[in-house]
């Protein structure tokens, strides 16, 4: 059963992660990090929190953190846009990127587990 849940939370993970980056492209242009920012965000605050609750069943953290969270976010990108923004000697744009990514993704996942704590 498990991994049909996993299979069922990245129905829902993956494209939405495939949404965010076309808005993000659409707005800001090609080339742009904001959507994998975004959905690297959004995930780890919700795998932060789901983690946090210590009710949280194993059927949920296959469905919502490995299925759901495991698409919705994107190491592999992030990885890939690092290495091309370096390339293009895009410092600024790549430092910020790299400062955003780590502070927002761990503050994120800091405040969805606290969060989960007290709920």
């Amino acid at each position: 059963m498990t991994p049909w849940l996993v299979v069922a939370g990245a129905v829902l993970g993956a494209p939405l992660r495939l949404l965010a980056e076309r808005v993000a492209v659409r707005r800001r242009g090609p080339g742009s990090v904001l959507g994998t920012v975004t959905v690297n965000v959004v995930g780890s605050a919700l795998l932060g929190l789901l983690l946090g609750s210590a009710d949280c069943p194993a059927w949920l953290v296959a469905l919502v953190g490995t299925g759901f969270c495991g698409t919705l976010t994107t190491f592999s990108t992030f990885g890939t846009d690092v290495v091309r923004l370096a390339e293009q000697r895009r410092s600024r744009v790549l430092g910020a990127y790299l400062a955003a990514t780590l502070v927002l993704g761990l503050g994120a996942a800091g405040a969805g587990y606290a969060l989960g704590r007290v709920l």
